[in-house]
Order: structure tokens, then sequence, then C-alpha cells
């Protein structure tokens, strides 16, 4: 294997696990995670925390895996600013907190560049 594909087969795996790690964390924090979404108002939230988790955890996977790229990393893209403008309301924020949610809503930015790459690699 030549450097280019090994870089992209270790990002395309290291992206694609950080959501599968992030669909499977969610199993231990379930009633936090839904408390914070109900205070927020989503509608639906536990049927949506629970397809949300499974949801980026398979389409995680498939990125891992090569299998459907094109589509899970796409969705995966949809479902990172889903989830950031759900959770991420830096706006409501002041302080240290502030800044902290800023940057993890920055980091999610950078995410879905990597996702946009993935997919613009992939066959469709």
């Amino acid at each position: 294997m030549e450097l280019p594909e090994f870089l992209l087969v270790t990002g395309r795996v290291l992206l694609g696990g950080l959501f599968v790690a992030g669909g499977l964390r969610h199993v231990f924090v379930f009633p936090m995670i839904l408390q914070k979404m109900k205070a927020r108002g989503v509608v639906a939230a536990p049927f949506l925390l629970v397809a949300g988790s499974l949801f980026q955890t398979v389409a995680g996977a498939c990125l891992m895996a090569g299998i459907l790229m094109f589509p899970a990393a796409l969705g995966l893209a949809a479902f990172t600013v889903a989830a950031s403008l759900m959770l991420l309301d830096f706006w409501n924020k002041v302080g240290p907190e502030r800044e902290a949610t800023i940057n993890a809503a920055l980091c999610n930015v950078a995410v879905i560049g990597g996702l946009f790459i993935a997919a613009a690699i992939s066959p469709i």
C-alpha cells in the first residue's frame, strides 16, 4: 500500500471511528443527553436519540469499512450539523462555558470538512 492510499484509509478509519465511539458512548450517557435534548425542547427526544445513536454507529462503521462511503459520509455530515444545532447552543452561554462550546462547534465544522472529503473521494 502506497502512502497516499494508507493516509486515505487511515483517515477514513479514524473519522468513522469517531462516530462509532460516539454512538456506543451514548449507551452510557443516555440519560444525560436525553435530559439536555428535552431541556432544549427537542420533540420526540428519546426516539431521535436512539435513532441518531444507531445511525452514527452504523454509518461510522460503513465509513471505516469503506462500504457505502458516499451516503455514509454525507449522512454523518448532516447528522453532525443537526446534533450541533440541537446541543451546542453557544449563543446562549457565557464565559468559559461559551468558549468551550464554541470550540466544540468549530471542531464539528472541521469534522464536516473531513466528511465532505471522504464523500468526494468515494464512488457515488
